[in-house]
């Protein structure tokens, strides 16, 4: 252990030390160009990444007042994982569900389940990850064109659901451009912690004026290797792989859309199979399957003093089978969905730009047995009409923004013990923020937000066993809504090579809900027994608060660049103690070097030991460090740009549990592996 913080110590010191001499060289850089009139090589140039899910499609780099991180091009593919929760879980202010490699849900800010609401390309991606933290999210990241995570003030007009943000995963299977010839992206890659295979691939080409758009994604993944016990604390518990952490995946998409000058107009259709294992000492399966249908359109200049007009249109049916050890269902997900969306962009009105619109949600939710016990969730519907407005005005140096979200939610469960106990929930939203650039070159912002969420489904109605989750649920139809206020106070410097940016939140939760595991053992039956412990879930006031801090040198640019970050996160109940799986302090830093065809990186993140427990949580965390690296190299064969990499994950080989995981005593991450693949594009 010495030696391994010996090395986590030098490593972190290195990365300042490299850092800081990069600061100090970028910072001098940048004065001279200034002075002379010119940025050299474009080394100041920082790429502006459009956030797609904000109303306004600005940059990056511009959302004090919405804070955003989206990952695209060479980073998304050397941080894609087989979940999202992986591929997104040293982003700042985010963490993972970590529920073996089939399942792992991204959690921001502490906030997990149905207060992150999933998105793709701006619409829901209507699984029922957000239910538990067993049931994988049925979008895919190896397909993704950028990942984009929200939060704060915009988050909000994606519904209530989005109370703590949002991630939307954006694909593009409904083309808006067209095309002058092929273009596309094939990859191959293997991994030896898990002898994973995974080849993906998307291309985009164009007939005519209509645009035309096929992605696809296969994995295949077998138990993967864990450093040391699966038990914490008991070496007859085994070694070697984990049992049960395998994935099996198959996913496409089609899309086509006609273009023309006035804007565009397509559909697509999508079709994702995931069959992987639950690592718990039951050895559940999981056996996913969606079917998803959507359309959009977008007309520019619609009539007079509007900008555009965007609608869009989405069905999704969706299913999963938890399977026993015999392979036989033990109960059926079943969630059939149909969401509309309609916005109107208007051109500036006394100095005010902003965009309204509607949206409306149908959907039809069960978890019914397959052996004849009790349903865990009854058969409900859920109807949602809401509508939406955000505006922005700069005064003077001041940019400010409002917004609002009128919702009106109602649940109707039509079987079980609970059938005709209808519920209503009437959901107000609504936010202001202000940012101002204080000085050249740096900005501060101030964001009030006040937010509603209605109860979902499963947490007013539940009442019967998950196997998966080695627990009987019991919901409460008498629960009230979620209230939610949150201010945040950001402040960043946004221009030179040189750029950080820190933000500090304090979120005040009424009658927050939340799953208590009472202790209590009960059969499949809900009767006193051995099997199941029984989970009930409560509602009381909550305060969740945290700060976020990150620096970058030449994040985008050539040559050596570098990144220090940290992150922290309190939830407590105002009853005393703490919510359950809160996310453990963390460090980290970062280095890379980019030159013509060659790309190498290394990165650490330390993670402090997490004591913060809720009532009925028994297992601390120890610390852990995670030491990734990446190296590339890109070489022209005729039309096609081919990109050998090699990825290597947890070189430290250390045996890391997620204080965010509901597995952490019986389910490490998995140990050191090395990721080698060769990507081709045209």
């Amino acid at each position: 252990m010495n030696t391994q913080k010996t090395l986590l110590a030098s490593a972190i010191l290195a990365a300042l030390s490299s850092i800081a001499s990069s600061t100090a060289f970028a910072e001098t850089a940048s004065a001279s160009a200034d002075m002379q009139g010119a940025d050299p090589q474009g080394a100041g140039q920082v790429q502006q990444v459009i956030v797609t899910a904000n109303p306004f499609r600005s940059g990056e780099g511009d959302q004090i007042l919405t804070p955003a991180k989206v990952l695209q091009g060479d980073e998304l593919r050397d941080k894609a994982g087989s979940s999202l929760g992986e591929t997104l879980s040293q982003e700042l202010g985010v963490s993972a569900s970590a529920f073996g490699a089939g399942a792992s849900r991204p959690i921001i800010r502490g906030m997990e389940g149905p207060r992150v609401k999933m998105l793709e390309n701006g619409m829901a991606v209507s699984d029922v990850s957000g239910l538990s933290n067993d049931h994988a999210v049925a979008a895919e990241g190896a397909v993704a064109r950028q990942i984009e995570i929200l939060r704060g003030p915009a988050a909000l007009l994606y519904g209530s659901g989005a109370i703590g943000g949002l991630v939307n995963v954006v694909n593009e299977r409904i083309p808006t451009t067209l095309e002058p010839k092929l273009t596309g992206q094939a990859e191959a890659r293997y991994s030896t912690v898990d002898t994973g295979k995974n080849a993906s691939g998307t291309i985009d080409g164009a007939i005519g004026k209509f645009a035309l758009h096929a992605d696809g994604n296969w994995r295949n993944a077998d138990d993967y290797r864990i450093p040391g016990t699966r038990i914490i604390g008991d070496p007859a518990s085994g070694s070697g792989r984990l049992a049960n952490s395998f994935t099996r995946e198959r996913n496409v998409g089609i899309g086509s859309s006609y273009v023309d000058d006035w804007g565009h107009v397509g559909a697509s259709v999508s079709h994702l199979t995931n069959l992987y294992g639950i690592p718990s000492a039951e050895g559940s399966r999981i056996d996913q399957e969606q079917t998803r249908y959507d359309i959009e359109g977008l007309i520019r200049a619609p009539f007079a003093g509007f900008e555009n007009l965007k609608f869009k249109a989405g069905h999704t049916s969706y299913n999963h089978a938890e399977l026993g050890e015999d392979d036989a269902p033990e109960v059926v997900f079943d969630n059939r969905s149909t969401e509309t969306r309609l916005e109107l962009s208007h051109l500036p009105v006394a100095g005010w730009r902003g965009t309204f619109g509607i949206q409306t949600e149908n959907t039809h939710f069960s978890a019914l047995s397959a052996e004849g016990g009790p349903d865990t969730v009854p058969v409900t519907r859920s109807t949602s009409q809401a509508g939406f407005l955000v505006e922005e005005k700069d005064l003077g140096p001041v940019r400010l923004s409002v917004g609002g979200r009128l919702e009106h939610v109602k649940r109707q469960p039509k079987t079980g013990i609970t059938a005709g106990v209808d519920r209503s929930f009437n959901l107000k939203s609504g936010s202001v923020g202000a940012q101002w650039p204080f000085m050249q070159g740096y900005a501060a912002g101030l964001t009030f937000s006040y937010a509603q969420r209605a109860p979902a489904t499963e947490e007013l109605y539940s009442h019967g066993p998950h196997d998966a989750t080695v627990t009987f649920d019991i919901g409460n139809p008498d629960f009230a809504k979620e209230v939610s206020r949150n201010v945040e106070l950001s402040v960043q410097k946004t221009s030179g090579l040189v750029r950080w940016k820190a933000n500090l939140y304090r979120n005040k939760v009424d009658d927050f809900i939340y799953g208590n595991v009472t202790g209590a053992l009960v059969d499949e039956e809900g009767n006193p027994g051995e099997e199941l412990r029984e989970r009930i879930f409560e509602q009381g006031n909550a305060t969740i608060r945290g700060a976020e801090a990150e620096l970058t040198v030449n994040e985008h640019g050539a040559g050596w660049s570098g990144r220090v970050f940290a992150d922290t996160s309190r939830g407590k109940p105002d009853a005393g103690g703490s919510l359950p799986l809160q996310p453990a302090d963390r460090i980290g830093a970062s280095l890379a070097y980019k030159m013509d065809a060659l790309r190498a990186g290394l990165s650490l993140v330390h993670a402090r030991g997490q004591d913060r427990l809720a009532s009925f949580e028994s297992t601390p965390t120890d610390s852990y460090n995670q030491l990734n690296a990446n190296l590339s190299y890109t070489q022209k064969a005729g039309a096609y740009d081919l990109t050998y990499f090699l990825l290597a994950k947890n070189l430290l080989d250390d045996e890391i549990r997620t204080s965010t995981s509901v597995l952490k005593d019986i389910a490490p991450l998995a140990g050191r592996g090395i990721v080698f693949g060769i990507r081709a594009k045209f």
